[in-house]
């Protein structure tokens, strides 16, 4: 089982190829590894509540942990209390500190 962490900052209402990333970390969690899929700048879009966009919320079911940045939820005006009940806030330290983790394997779309 490895380790990934995938970094999605891309709205994918702008950009088709985005389906592809979130069905990318959906395989690899099915597949048996732990992924963790960090929304960034307008990636974080999707990961408000109740948004068409419904994918943030089946790769949260899929078993795949889903994180958003907090500064470009700020940048966005995105309210916490406004996102997917599985989606968790953090900062880019976190970020950091999962992309050191030993065996890691690091994807940015």
């Amino acid at each position: 089982m490895a380790n990934y962490v995938l970094v999605e900052s891309r709205d994918p209402f702008e950009y088709q190829d985005a389906q592809a990333f979130y069905d990318l970390a959906r395989d690899l969690t099915k597949a048996g590894n732990k992924v963790t899929f960090y929304l960034v700048q307008n990636g974080v879009i999707p990961a408000r509540r109740g948004c068409r966009f419904e994918r943030v919320a089946e790769l949260a079911q899929a078993g795949v942990s889903v994180i958003a940045d907090d500064f470009s939820l700020r940048e966005r005006a995105i309210p916490t209390g406004k996102l997917h009940d599985k989606v968790t806030v953090s900062n880019v330290d976190a970020l950091v500190d999962l992309l050191m983790q030993d065996g890691t394997k690091a994807i940015w779309h």
